[in-house]
C-alpha cells in the first residue's frame, strides 16, 4: 500500500506544480517558474496559505510568488514570460473570487489565441454552499452550479472545476497534458471553490513526485513529404511565410539553410518576425495588411506557391485574403496543429517546423528557382530598406517627432539582442515594417488578440524570463524596449509599480499623441472622420476642443520608474543610452504627431463600411471596400501535386 500525506487541495496543488518538468532536445528543467497573484476571500487562506508556506521553506524548488497589481496584467506577463521560453516555461496566476477572476478572462483569451500557455487558479465560490450568495457571487435562477469562472470556457484550451479533493490528481495532469503540448497549449482553468482550496485530504506521495513531460518534436510522415516536395518542385515562384511556429520550435537555423539551398524567399508574419535576421539575402520582411509594400507583398501577389511555415493564416497575414493573388496560387502548410496545416486547401505537412524544414532541404537537394528570381527577390528587399532609412529620418514641421523616427532611433540604438514589445495600435504595423530585427527573440508584437494594456505587463514577463535565461547560461542579459501608445499606456500601466517593486528594469517608450492613431486613421479611411478617437475636452459639438492637459510622464514618475522627457531625435537617442545604463525602470515620454504616417501598404484589411449612409465620406468609403472586396479569394481549391511528368518543361531544377 503505498504511502500518502495530508495537505490541503492547495498545499498539494503547489507541491505538485513544483515537481513538474519539461523536456525538449535532452533539455530538462522546472516547467513553472512562479505563481503571480492578487489575494482576495477566494484564495487568501487556500493558494495563499500555500504559496506562504513554501515561502518559508529552504526548498529550492519551491514555487515563487510575484504580486502583480491588477489580474488582466498577471496573466500577460505570464504569457509573456512562456513566449519568451518558446512555451518550454509557464506561470500559474491566483486571483479571488469575482471580479478578481473574472478580470483575467482577457488574459485568458489572449494566450489561448496565441497559443502560449498559462495556468490560471480562479477562486471560487463555496462548493458546499453553507451560507450562499456569497460576497460577489453571481446567482443564476437556472443553476446553482453556475459561476462566473463558468466564462472562462469559451477562452480556455483546458477548464475544470474541482469540487473534490479525489478530482484533483486527474485535473492537474489533464492541465499539464495541455500547457506542455505544442499543438494544443493555451490557457488552462483549473476553479478552486475556496472552501475545497483549503480542505485537507490525504494524497499518495507518487503525486508530488518529480514528472518529466517530453516535448517531442514530430516528423514528417513520408507520404505528406513526398506531396509537398512535388509541389514545391512544380513551382516557378514560391514563397515562404514564417509564422511564430519557426520561432517556437527554434527552427530559425533550419529556416535560413532551407532558404539558401533553394533560393525562395521568406515573408514574415508578426509572430514569425525574426525568423530570418532583416538582412538575411533571402528575408523579404513583413508580409500581409502591414506588409513591406515592395519586398514581400510583391512577391506574395505573383507567388504560384506559398509554403507557410508555422503560421495560422491570421486575416493579416494574408490581408484579408487579397494579398495572395496569383491565378492557381496553392498552399503548402508546415504546422505541428492540423487545424493550422489545413488552411486554405494546403497539402499539409503537420509535423515540427524545424525537422520539417530540414527533411524538405534534404528532399529537394539540387533543386532551386531560377536564378532570375533569386535576383529580382533581393533587389526588391533592397528596395523596401532604402524605404526603411528613410522613415527612420522623417521629420514634421514643428517640435513633435514622427513614429517611425522614434521606431528608428529605438532600433538604432539598442543592442542585436534586445527586444522590442508591442501589442495594439498604430506601432505594431509601422514595427513589422520597419523594424531592423537581429536576433530571433529580439521581436515580440502580440497581434494575435492585439490587446490595449499587454505592452507593459508584457515587457515585465519578457524582462523575467530573460533574466532567468541569463542565470541558466544564456549569452548575456537583454533590455527590453516597450513601444506603447498613450491609449495603451492609459489602459492599463499598473505594472510598473511591479517593475519597480521587483527590481526588474524595463524601459518603456511612451508615445504620447493625444488619442487613437491608429483607429483614427482606420475610421478616416472608412468614412467616419475620425469619430471618437481623439483625447479632447467636450465643447458643443462633441469632444472636439483643446488637448486635455494630461501629464503621462509625471503620472510614470508616480509609480516609481524613472522618467525621461524627449523632444527632439537627440533628446531622444541619449534617453535610450541613458536608460540603457541604467539599472531601473525608465520611462521616456516622447510626444509624436499622429497626422503622419509610416510608409504605407497597399494590401488591404477587411473592416465592413456601412451599406447606407447620409454622410459623403461613408458613401466613398463604400465604393472602395466593395472594390477591395471583389479581390477576395476564397482558396479553395485542393493543392495539386503533379508528378514530375505533368510538370512544365521551364520548371526550374
Amino acid at each position: 500500500m503505498s504511502s500518502t500525506v495530508r495537505l490541503t487541495v492547495a498545499q498539494a496543488t503547489v507541491r505538485f506544480l513544483e515537481a513538474q518538468h519539461v523536456e525538449r532536445d535532452g533539455r530538462t528543467h522546472a516547467f513553472f517558474a512562479g505563481c503571480w497573484g492578487i489575494f482576495g476571500h477566494g484564495n487568501v487562506a487556500g493558494v495563499g496559505q500555500a504559496l506562504l508556506e513554501r515561502s518559508q521553506s529552504d526548498d529550492p524548488s519551491r514555487l515563487g510568488f510575484f504580486h502583480g497589481r491588477n489580474e488582466q496584467a498577471m496573466v500577460h506577463a505570464a504569457v509573456a514570460y512562456a513566449r519568451q521560453y518558446d512555451r518550454l516555461r509557464a506561470m500559474a496566476v491566483t486571483a479571488s473570487v469575482g471580479p478578481g477572476s473574472t478580470n483575467m478572462v482577457t488574459g485568458a483569451a489572449l494566450a489561448t489565441i496565441n497559443r502560449l500557455p498559462v495556468l490560471l487558479l480562479p477562486g471560487d465560490v463555496f462548493a458546499t454552499r453553507p451560507a450562499n450568495p456569497v460576497l460577489q457571487e453571481l446567482e443564476d435562477p437556472s443553476s446553482m452550479d453556475t459561476t462566473v469562472n463558468d466564462s472562462f470556457r469559451s477562452v480556455s484550451r483546458y477548464w475544470d472545476r474541482v469540487a473534490r479533493p479525489e478530482q484533483l490528481p486527474s485535473a492537474l495532469l489533464q492541465a499539464m497534458r495541455v500547457l506542455t503540448d505544442p499543438a494544443d497549449t493555451g490557457a488552462v482553468t483549473l476553479c478552486l471553490p475556496q472552501d475545497v482550496q483549503a480542505e485537507a485530504h490525504d494524497w499518495p506521495v507518487e503525486l508530488f513526485e518529480t514528472r518529466v513531460w517530453h516535448v517531442g518534436r514530430p516528423v514528417p510522415q513520408p507520404a505528406e513529404l513526398e506531396r509537398a516536395v512535388a509541389a514545391i518542385k512544380a513551382s516557378r515562384r514560391p514563397l515562404v511565410v514564417a509564422g511564430g511556429g519557426v520561432i517556437y520550435a527554434g527552427a530559425d537555423a533550419a529556416l535560413a539553410a532551407f532558404a539558401e539551398a533553394t533560393g525562395i524567399p521568406v515573408g514574415e508574419t508578426q509572430a514569425g518576425k525574426g525568423s530570418l535576421p532583416y538582412d538575411h539575402p533571402r528575408a523579404l520582411g513583413a508580409i500581409g495588411a502591414t506588409g513591406t509594400t515592395a519586398a514581400a507583398d510583391a512577391v506574395a501577389a505573383e507567388a504560384d506557391l506559398v509554403i507557410g511555415v508555422g503560421t495560422r493564416y491570421s486575416d493579416f497575414t494574408t490581408a484579408s485574403r487579397t494579398v495572395f493573388a496569383a491565378e492557381g496560387v496553392r498552399f503548402v502548410n508546415v504546422n505541428v496543429a492540423r487545424i493550422d496545416a489545413l488552411k486554405l486547401s494546403a497539402a499539409t505537412l503537420v509535423a515540427d517546423a524545424r525537422e520539417a524544414l530540414e527533411a524538405l532541404t534534404d528532399a529537394l537537394d539540387g533543386w532551386r528557382v531560377d536564378d532570375a528570381y533569386v535576383e529580382r527577390n533581393t533587389a526588391l528587399a533592397q528596395e523596401w530598406d532604402a524605404v526603411v532609412e528613410a522613415s527612420h529620418q522623417a521629420t514634421t514641421g514643428d517640435t513633435r517627432l514622427v513614429q517611425s523616427a522614434v521606431l528608428g532611433v529605438v532600433n538604432e540604438t539598442s543592442d542585436p539582442r534586445d527586444v522590442v514589445l508591442c501589442a495594439a495600435g498604430s506601432m505594431p504595423g509601422d514595427l513589422h515594417k520597419l523594424w531592423r530585427t537581429r536576433d530571433r527573440k529580439g521581436y515580440h508584437v502580440e497581434y494575435g488578440f492585439s490587446c490595449m494594456g499587454y505592452e507593459i505587463a508584457g515587457g515585465l514577463g519578457v524582462k523575467m524570463a530573460a533574466l532567468d535565461q541569463a542565470r541558466e547560461g544564456a549569452d548575456d542579459d537583454r533590455d527590453v524596449f516597450v513601444m506603447v501608445g498613450d491609449g495603451s499606456y492609459l489602459m492599463m500601466n499598473t505594472e510598473l509599480v511591479t517593475a519597480v517593486a521587483e527590481g526588474v528594469k524595463i524601459i518603456v517608450v511612451l508615445v504620447q499623441n493625444h488619442g487613437y492613431a491608429s483607429i483614427g486613421a482606420l475610421s478616416q479611411s472608412l468614412g467616419s472622420q475620425r469619430f471618437g478617437t481623439r483625447y479632447r475636452y467636450r465643447t458643443d459639438t462633441g469632444l472636439d476642443g483643446d488637448v486635455l492637459p494630461v501629464d503621462l510622464a509625471a503620472n510614470a514618475a508616480s509609480l516609481g520608474a524613472d522618467v525621461v522627457v524627449a523632444s527632439s531625435i537627440d533628446d531622444l537617442r541619449s534617453a535610450v543610452v541613458k536608460a540603457k545604463e541604467s539599472t531601473r525602470t525608465t520611462v521616456i515620454h516622447v510626444e509624436t504627431d499622429p497626422l503622419v504616417p509610416a510608409p504605407s501598404s497597399p494590401a488591404w484589411w477587411d473592416v465592413p463600411v456601412a451599406e447606407v449612409s447620409a454622410l459623403d465620406s461613408t458613401r466613398e468609403a463604400r465604393t472602395t471596400y466593395e472594390q477591395h472586396k471583389a479581390d477576395q479569394r476564397h482558396h479553395l481549391a485542393p493543392t495539386d501535386t503533379p508528378s514530375t511528368a505533368q510538370q512544365s518543361e521551364d520548371t526550374p531544377r
